[in-house]
């Protein structure tokens, strides 16, 4: 059959995530350790409660019609959790909706308030479902550059105006994929002041809220005086709580904002299976220990990376927390082409830091999925490449 795909297809790039994974399967094969750091899905269970939930209410005969969005029990769980975690009154009834995973809310934010030409500001580099949404909305990025010399945080004063004029959105990622920058008060104040001054709607991705290894936990958006005028925050359950192949995530901020939301998720879904919102609920009630446990573990990988890759000599991003390191490498080589040379030589698995944004070349993104042992054993393997030294 002759077919041609869409125009639209044009803007994906293929996925380079099967591809690093075919190149760790050959070297499986000759028998070697392989260490897989690419991929940001946790390898810990979720909490045994969590399990519990999923698996009593799955087997209810009562469990498997349409939900139509998020449950009251679930918005009501969310509003909970905000208000011990952060010290911020959600309402549950307006001011929250739940979304099939943070990609899915992510991929479908600018279609709700982004007409073709309008502006939305990213950062390079910057998670790739960030792109995609802006592109098949039709709308234009505009990359502002994560910089060591401003705490690889994005430099607001230095978009031109006559792109403010026409910007709609600002997405943040605190701390972030691929760059695991943390945020502060008064970069959120700025923010504020900014989204106000030239009307842009601010959406802050906060899935890697929990992650943080030192001092207080990050500092979500929605404390800031003035950021429920102005934006939104999304958050996942599938970094926090191990729920990543559930898909469950929520917007909660703006109650206009969230109402254009619901009004667009009402055309697209029937919403998330309902003991899987169960599940999350529990997850959500138990925040605190679930979390603790996550951070002493993620912590001790966070360390053993971090020393580990300076012990070789290359150059890491200062970090607090996030589940990635992001790390430039002293190697004469395109990072793509570095990536799939490590896999042969070595058996570590990374992604280059080029599919997140041109200011990723010459870096890579490697994953705390994995136990400190074979962290370490991925240090050992690393310090065996033969490639040529920058």
């Amino acid at each position: 059959m002759n077919f041609q795909p869409s125009k639209k297809m044009s803007i994906f790039s293929p996925a380079i995530f099967g591809d690093l994974k075919a190149a760790a399967e050959l070297k499986k094969a000759t028998g070697a350790q392989v260490v897989d750091l690419s991929l940001g899905s946790p390898d810990l269970p979720p909490d045994e409660r969590v399990r519990q939930a999923l698996s009593e209410q799955s087997a209810l005969a009562s469990s498997y019609g349409y939900t139509l969005g998020g449950t009251k029990r679930f918005h009501e769980a969310v509003a909970n959790y905000y208000k011990r975690r952060t010290g911020v009154i959600i309402n549950p009834h307006t001011e929250i909706l739940q979304t099939m995973g943070s990609q899915e809310g992510l991929v479908h934010l600018p279609f709700a308030f982004c007409d073709e030409g309008d502006y939305i500001l990213t950062t390079n580099p910057a998670y790739v479902a960030y792109d995609a949404g802006i592109k098949l909305a039709g709308a234009v990025p505009y990359y502002m550059p994560l910089l060591a010399e401003n705490g690889f945080l994005p430099n607001l004063k230095e978009v031109p105006e006559d792109v403010l004029k026409k910007t709609k959105l600002l997405i943040l990622n605190l701390p972030g994929n691929p760059v695991p920058a943390m945020p502060n008060e008064a970069f959120f104040e700025e923010v504020v002041a900014f989204a106000k001054k030239y009307e842009i709607i601010v959406l802050h991705d906060a899935a890697y809220s929990e992650y943080y290894f030192t001092g207080d936990r990050p500092a979500s958006f929605l404390t800031t005086p003035g950021a429920m005028e102005v934006g939104m925050e999304i958050n996942s359950l599938s970094k926090s709580f191990s729920l990543a192949g559930a898909r469950i995530a929520y917007f909660v901020g703006n109650a206009d904002m969230i109402k254009v939301l619901r009004e667009l998720k009402s055309n697209l879904d029937y919403g998330t299976f309902g003991p899987i919102q169960e599940a999350a609920i529990v997850a959500l009630d138990n925040g605190e220990e679930i979390t603790d446990r996550l951070r002493a573990e993620f912590s001790k990988r966070h360390h053993a990376l971090m020393d580990g890759l300076a012990s070789l000599g290359w150059e890491t991003t200062p970090s607090e927390g996030g589940m990635f390191v992001w790390a430039k490498y002293p190697y004469d080589l395109d990072d793509i082409e570095f990536v799939f040379e490590v896999i042969k030589q070595a058996g570590v698995v990374m992604v280059p830091g080029s599919i997140f944004g041109t200011a990723g070349v010459g870096y890579v993104r490697l994953a705390l999925v994995q136990k400190v042992e074979l962290i370490e054993q991925a240090i050992e393997q690393l310090r065996e490449l033969s490639i040529v030294s920058v």
